[in-house]
């Protein structure tokens, strides 16, 4: 595995070392060993799985406060979709700062979005599908969120019109209004 570091600090595009052969191709997905010597969690509590059915499908901006935080490993298994870190840590060098990349299920791209920051992502194609395994289990009480249009981010989404949104992501208050 390789880890390329975004410009939120301690996020990283993970991408896989492909071992191929006239068979296909093997690769190592997740390794705790390669995570920790990269200084990154390598604990592993849940795994989770979310379909959109449209393109233009938001989710988020989502994260859990302390003591719940969660790093999260997001993967498409289908599809694609532009994944996305914004740091909210408090005191962070990066506060305020947001990275997207692309993944899709051919680029086999993952991204690693570190405890304490937030995780959002658009569906590019009808039936995108991600895969994300977080480092803490879910704590209701401890979920936070931003809208995914905040301007305190500007996050600058491929898909601007047509927007498929949850009740609960379209109430999140602005980050400066808390």
């Amino acid at each position: 595995m390789r880890f390329e570091e975004q410009r939120v600090s301690g996020c990283y595009v993970v991408s896989l070392d492909l071992a191929e052969d006239e068979r296909g191709f093997f690769a190592r997905a997740f390794s705790t060993q390669e995570f920790a010597t990269a200084g990154l969690v390598a604990k592993i509590a849940q795994i989770n799985m979310a379909r959109s059915e449209k393109a233009g499908t938001t989710r988020g901006i989502h994260w859990q406060a302390e003591p719940h935080q969660e790093a999260k490993l997001v993967r498409c298994i289908r599809g694609s979709v532009f994944e996305v870190c914004v740091d909210v840590r408090p005191g962070s060098d990066t506060w305020g700062l947001w990275t997207g990349v692309e993944l899709t299920a051919d680029n086999r791209l993952a991204f690693y979005v570190p405890p304490g920051c937030g995780n959002a992502y658009q569906a590019l194609e009808d039936g995108s599908e991600v895969l994300y395994s977080t480092s803490a289990h879910y704590a209701p009480g401890a979920e936070r969120g931003a809208r995914w249009d905040d301007p305190a981010f500007s996050i600058d989404w491929p898909i601007k019109r047509g927007i498929v949104l949850s009740t609960k992501d379209l109430s999140w208050p602005d980050i400066d209004k808390r």
